[in-house]
């Protein structure tokens, strides 16, 4: 092998942003001793980057998923390279050092750096270190990754298997979900979000009537953000005098979604502010999140930014109030998935039943779903106030 090449069959010194990207469809150099590691591969692959992009292929069917675990699975690649290995290379300490490395990648310049687009010569693969829960949610994808390479024979074995503490650390439905808006908060929010707008311009006129409209199909529908860039018109419908929204989700399942009032209310707005007419028809394919065009849709990452840039905005606002700090944080840490969880929290809490919970929530179990009452633990707090002490403190301990 080349010096300097690694078995990725890229040179260790080059820089992230120039380095091809598993988006890409061009064949990656083959590397020998790659072909070398594996005796009888059952995939048709000539490198890492190769194996890896069959592994995604897998997902294809998936956007979102796939959009994650293309990431992930580059953020690996990527390292590896830096460190002149291969997935063949992966063991327990190398996965031990890869782990640190999600928490703090080092050096930052080289590896941190804010959101650009893939093929930018500033594009870096974190906008910053990792949190545990995105840290556990790497080395879920990663593992299954592995554990895939494995029956393809690309790897002869999989580094996860000897965790000792794998199913504590990697258990994704253990928690209680905690990224969500708070009542009195998502309240504080709302009210800021509908208050007058102080101008006659029309651009700003409309951007604020299309921010409501977002902000109000997250909360009470509960979409995941590629739904909602997707979703078009005529997803909205009336049978029999109700209305619903259907969709296709994670994993390409289809679902249907009672919409309620507030909903359809908050969509005649919206397309009052669209200069159509106050329902959607029965054959109406059109975008139902336009661009500033009023026609055009907008894409997941454009919705992203749209949200999170709101989010930032009103934490600003409500730390010059004087806010909770604990509440100005978490408007800043929010991601549009807040909203999903902020929507599925706030109807577990006003009452709706587990079951209908998981049918609107589109969960295929309902431990995903439980995790999302917080019932027990507001009675296990209530409970523990019944321990209490009694009367304050003598001036002076008696002797016993």
């Amino acid at each position: 092998m080349p010096s300097g090449m690694t078995q990725n069959g890229l040179h260790s010194g080059d820089n992230l942003a120039e380095m091809p990207s598993l988006i890409e469809e061009e064949h990656w150099p083959t590397s020998q001793s790659v072909l070398a590691s594996t005796q009888y591969p059952r995939i048709e692959a000539e490198n890492d980057y190769q194996a890896v992009r069959l592994w995604l292929a897998e997902y294809r069917d998936s956007p979102q998923t796939l959009k994650s675990y293309r990431r992930e699975a580059e953020r690996l690649l990527l390292w590896l390279v830096s460190q002149g290995k291969g997935l063949r290379d992966m063991n327990r300490e190398a996965l031990r050092q890869f782990e640190a490395f999600l928490e703090d990648p080092q050096p930052r310049a080289a590896w941190v750096g804010p959101s650009k687009p893939r093929e930018h010569p500033e594009w870096r693969p974190f906008r910053n270190g990792l949190s545990p829960a995105s840290r556990r949610q790497s080395l879920i994808i990663l593992q299954g990754l592995f554990s895939w390479l494995v029956e393809a024979g690309w790897v002869r074995h999989n580094p996860f298997v000897l965790m000792r503490d794998k199913a504590r650390r990697m258990n994704n439905q253990s928690q209680a979900v905690e990224r969500y808006l708070e009542q009195p908060l998502w309240a504080w929010f709302w009210q800021w979000l509908n208050q007058p707008l102080s101008s006659n311009d029309a651009r700003l006129i409309y951007e604020d009537a299309r921010r409501r409209f977002i902000f109000s199909f997250a909360y009470l529908l509960a979409p995941r953000i590629s739904e909602m860039a997707s979703a078009q018109m005529d997803d909205f419908h009336e049978v029999e005098g109700r209305w619903w929204w259907s969709v296709i989700g994670k994993g390409s399942k289809q679902a249907r979604i009672p919409v309620p009032d507030d909903m359809l209310e908050s969509l005649k707005t919206w397309r009052a502010a669209l200069g159509l007419k106050a329902l959607p028809s029965y054959h109406e394919p059109a975008p139902i999140i336009r661009a500033l065009d009023k026609r055009r849709g907008i894409s997941d990452n454009q919705l992203y930014r749209l949200i999170k840039e709101t989010f930032a905005k009103a934490a600003d606002v409500l730390e010059e109030e004087g806010g909770k700090p604990a509440y100005v944080n978490a408007l800043r840490r929010a991601t549009p998935h807040w909203l999903r969880h902020t929507a599925i929290t706030h109807q577990a809490q006003s009452g709706v039943s587990l079951r209908y919970l998981a049918e609107s929530a589109r969960h295929a179990k309902l431990d995903t779903t439980s995790r999302y009452l917080h019932t027990e633990a507001d009675e296990w707090h209530q409970e523990q106030q019944r321990h209490r002490l009694k009367t304050p403190p003598k001036a002076g301990a008696e002797t016993l």
